[in-house]
């Protein structure tokens, strides 16, 4: 996979984080580095090795699935600044452009 400056310009741009153009190289180099070690570890023959998904056993705790009554809408839209159609209204982050989300 061939990750290069402009690559990280756009995924910085996806992600509204401005990157100016001395730190751009080495983020590109440190990039790369990781890209290279995944495609490293992906060489490793793993077949027959059982997976390991998480260091500590994991166990469900289940609680009984009952209604209970939620926070009054009045209360909860009090320290809303804008709303519309009864649902709190926040700037568009996506067709604007820009960083300024």
């Amino acid at each position: 996979m061939a990750i290069n400056e402009e690559t990280v310009k756009h995924v910085a741009g996806l992600a509204k984080l401005e990157i100016d153009e001395e730190s751009l190289k080495t983020f590109t180099n440190e990039i790369v580095q990781m890209v290279e070690m995944v495609e490293q570890l992906e060489e490793l023959d793993t077949d027959g090795v059982e997976g390991s998904y998480h260091g500590h056993p994991q166990i469900n705790v289940w609680r009984q699935d009952k209604a209970e009554k939620g926070t009054d809408r009045e209360e909860l839209f009090k320290n809303v600044e804008t709303q519309k159609n009864g649902f709190v209204e926040v700037p568009d982050m996506f067709n604007k452009g820009g960083s300024d989300a």
